[in-house]
């Protein structure tokens, strides 16, 4: 080997080296910036500058007005928000890190932990340290606890949005990787507006809130990046990911076909059982209408008589289960959760036309069948739609038998059969909650089944959530098993 190609070898060996150094002193200057940045502007709210002061409060009186004209623009506002405030984002980090680690990256999912949870400890903290108050606007349409600066949405919305684009970049496509990172600035952006507009922040408290944001999720990136050269592995632009590597185990369903195939037949074979069950609930609907069975009112009346104020409370939480809310929430959680451990968009699809379908003939059959709720004390009061079939059940039915459908054949341990058990206690519980609370009839229950046989019927006929299932499992854990390894059980 001559002097010559030497030299090159060692350049070519400082190269990483030399990167390394030249991303972290502009990093740590781009830190030092936007520290230094957020300690002017907490010291100028500290100390009560007066122009700070004016602007602050200039912009959150004309927000205010142009707020509190509209109920319809307050709701579309607090909505907003809420994509901001702990209870969703704590939920998001951890259904994100349950993916990590079901993925088998459990590096980045400690980046998500520890980010997170110092967001957590600083917003409170500062905010006692600072002590401002919040707005006092003419039209107050909103309200929040504690003080003001920084803005907890705004720096939570920062960090958790901006970490998920560092750790999940890997996985996007490099012409859809600007985009990706838009969304979350859009969203961010979004946030901080609301709490201006809703009146419980001052211009200044959003922009603290996005400083110290950016801030800290640069210094923990820094940090992961210095972990990986610690660990023997190259250190990527930030444009790549935290960790690029991971991209093919963040990847949905990188080996799925096509999800349905001759898509436009399949819209039609499920728009004709969709027609086929609404006829079938219409004429049962109608039937009872006029048939008007004793027993019906009879069953409400006599589960009205083991009335108390616990059973009461009981039968709130018990019908609460089978809600929008809660329905959707179990929803969110277990759709990603499936999508990480099988890689298959099919069964996805499954469980959301099943509860679109369920939507859509509950609201179009109670309004054709217009059946009066039983002639009982209502306990939740007035509801917009009529009594037949129970949406709260119908929807407890759907999902619960979709997701056992789903996981029965994909999961070859005894606890599997937790789901088909829960598939019949927990519709069972909604049932019973529903028609003690006086809101529904037994035969309103009938119709709940009817629907949920009938629509999952179609789907499993016409989707086939449950087709190819073993093959791709054993597909996905022999390339697990040549890329890692080490053996993987499937099932």
């Amino acid at each position: 080997m001559t002097e010559e190609n030497r030299v090159v070898e060692r350049r070519a060996g400082w190269a990483p080296v030399r990167h390394f150094a030249e991303r972290s002193v502009l990093g740590l200057a781009a830190v030092t910036a936007i520290g230094l940045t957020f300690g002017v502007l907490l010291l100028l709210v500290r100390f009560h500058w007066q122009p700070l002061l004016d602007l602050d409060r200039s912009v959150a009186d004309g927000l205010n007005r142009w707020a509190s004209g509209s109920d319809t623009t307050v709701a579309i506002l607090q909505q907003i928000a809420s994509f901001g405030g702990r209870g969703f984002m704590i939920p998001l980090v951890a259904l994100l890190v349950a993916v990590l680690l079901i993925r088998r990256r459990p590096r980045p999912a400690l980046y998500l932990l520890v980010t997170g949870a110092g967001a957590l400890i600083m917003d409170p903290s500062l905010k006692a340290l600072i002590g401002r108050l919040r707005p006092v606007v003419e039209v107050p349409v909103a309200s929040a606890p504690g003080n003001s600066f920084p803005s907890g949405h705004a720096l939570g919305s920062m960090v958790v949005y901006g970490m998920i684009v560092l750790v999940f970049l890997p996985a996007m496509r490099r012409r859809w990787r600007p985009w990706f990172a838009g969304l979350a600035a859009l969203i961010v952006a979004a946030v901080g507006f609301t709490r201006i507009a809703l009146g419980v922040h001052f211009l200044s408290d959003v922009l603290g809130g996005w400083l110290l944001g950016v801030a800290w999720i640069s210094v923990t990136a820094y940090a992961f990046r210095i972990w990986r050269r610690e660990a023997g592995r190259p250190v990527p632009a930030l444009t790549d990911g935290l960790e690029p590597e991971a991209g093919p185990d963040l990847r949905p369903a990188p080996a799925e076909e096509a999800v349905l195939p001759h898509p436009w037949a399949k819209a039609a074979e499920i728009l004709v059982g969709w027609v086929f069950v609404f006829g079938l609930l219409y004429l049962v609907g109608y039937s009872v209408n006029r048939w008007e069975p004793s027993f019906d009112d009879g069953v409400p009346r006599w589960l009205q008589t083991f009335r108390t104020s616990s059973l009461d409370d009981l039968s709130w939480m018990a019908s609460k289960a089978g809600d929008t809310h809660a329905i959707l929430l179990i929803s969110l959680f277990f759709c990603p959760l499936a999508l990480a451990l099988w890689r298959q968009w099919r069964p996805i699809l499954f469980l959301a036309l099943a509860m679109a379908g369920e939507l859509t003939l509950f609201l179009c059959a109670a309004a054709s069948v217009g059946r009066a709720r039983p002639s009982v004390e209502q306990l939740d009061g007035q509801m917009p739609t009529s009594s037949f079939p129970s949406g709260h059940i119908a929807a407890t039915m759907c999902l619960w038998a979709a997701i056992a459908i789903i996981v029965m054949a994909r999961v070859r341990q005894p606890w599997r059969w937790i789901f088909p058990a829960l598939a019949v206690i927990m519709p069972f519980i909604v049932a019973l909650s529903r028609m003690y609370r006086g809101m529904h009839h037994p035969t309103d229950v009938l119709g709940a089944t009817l629907l949920t046989v009938g629509w999952l019927t179609v789907l499993w006929f016409t989707v086939r959530p449950n087709a190819h299932a073993e093959s791709v499992s054993e597909a996905a854990a022999e390339a697990e098993q040549v890329t890692r390894g080490r053996p993987v059980t499937v099932g």
